[in-house]
């Protein structure tokens, strides 16, 4: 918990910082910052909402993706080296929030039973298959968007968490306090192991700010989109 709210001052202040200038030629921390906007609004936003509906879902898309992505990098920072999002609350939470946003975008432009049928009945289909595609497309883009979008954060997270743990744990057990012959070149593997994963995650660990984003733009866009 003080991990997240801690993300939240740093994103915050690094922004208001970095907007405070607002100089025509833009220094180094108000230039980074016009980066991950313009990353957010013109690479998610704009590329899968389209130039009409993009700008009000801005703000939105871009609070997940900064909150998202500070509080992955805490497993890589050390003595505190815990992702908040490995704790299934908290993308829960997050994606609880992107569904209620994209289905109430979704009432608001196409009426309940409007949207209901949009999302729900595939364009050009008729006849008895809808018997079995009407429960099956309601069971996917009304209930579990919101599970996978979970799962997807969480478990990445919490397995790179475990992997960072048992591979930096073992490497030290097996090196300092081990009595075993082939201890240390087995610890020196783990130790490498470590060290190549921790590159891996630092990737790992923006794509899934990126990912999540991406897939709540495109569920935004889905649900205001004419047609299924």
């Amino acid at each position: 918990m003080l991990l997240a709210v801690f993300s939240l001052l740093i994103v915050v202040v690094l922004f208001a910082a970095a907007a405070r200038p607002a100089a025509v030629v833009p220094g180094r921390l108000q230039f980074a910052g016009e980066l991950v906007y313009g990353f957010v609004r013109n690479g998610i936003a704009r590329d899968n909402l389209g130039s009409k509906d993009y700008s009000r879902f801005v703000p939105f898309l871009f609070s997940i993706f900064v909150f998202v992505f500070v509080n992955n990098y805490y497993g890589l920072i050390p003595f505190l080296q815990f992702p908040t999002m490995s704790h299934i609350g908290f993308p829960l939470a997050i994606a609880v929030i992107t569904w209620l946003v994209y289905n109430g975008a979704g009432i608001a432009k196409k009426g309940f039973f409007g949207y209901l049928k949009h999302e729900t009945v595939p364009a050009g289909m008729t006849g008895p298959i809808l018997l079995l595609l009407v429960p099956l497309e309601f069971l996917s883009n009304i209930l579990l968007r919101p599970i996978t979008l979970t799962l997807r954060l969480f478990a990445t997270m919490f397995a790179g968490h475990l992997l960072l743990t048992l591979f930096s744990l073992g490497g030290e057990y097996l090196l300092l306090h081990s009595e075993n012959t082939l201890a240390i070149p087995a610890g020196i593997a783990s130790v490498i192991l470590f060290i190549g994963i921790s590159f891996l995650e630092v990737l790992i660990m923006f794509l899934q700010a990126y990912v999540f984003t991406l897939l709540a733009a495109m569920y935004i866009g889905e649900a205001l989109a004419d047609e299924h």
